[in-house]
């Protein structure tokens, strides 16, 4: 399995580092990670855009399933299913947990609780990660 050093480094340069999200733990079946509410991730009134949101849980569950694929494989998201609970201000801190759900051989379906930094629940996102071969 891969330590959350490495993985971080592989999400710095893309999407998902641009948004400032910092792996905090790695396991087979769960995922942990912490993102800033900056400025430019919010909407009106300085609440977290939905989409980044979104964006956070599907990072968190494509790194779950990454960690656990074998070689020569890729993954794609094929369905995401997002609940809005709550919002988060700008200028905290939000925590993703992500479990898995189901860790088959062609798919694995993750789910993410993202809190705001006083613990309360934000969002609920379910997603199918379907695992591929890496070559198109």
């Amino acid at each position: 399995m891969l330590d959350t050093a490495t993985v971080q480094k592989m999400l710095d340069p893309l999407f998902p580092g641009l948004m400032g999200v910092r792996l905090t733990e790695l396991a087979p079946d769960r995922v942990v990670a912490e993102m800033p509410v900056r400025a430019d991730l919010c909407t009106g009134g300085g609440i977290l855009h939905g989409g980044a949101y979104m964006a956070f849980a599907d990072t968190l569950g494509a790194v779950g399933t990454v960690i656990s694929m074998g070689p020569g494989k890729r993954t794609t998201t094929t369905d995401s299913s997002t609940k809005f609970i709550a919002g988060s201000k700008v200028g905290s801190t939000v925590t993703g947990e992500c479990v898995a759900l189901h860790r088959g051989r062609t798919t694995q379906v993750w789910q993410t609780s993202i809190r705001n930094a006083d613990g309360k629940l934000c969002a609920v996102v379910t997603q199918t990660q379907l695992i591929l071969d890496a070559a198109l």
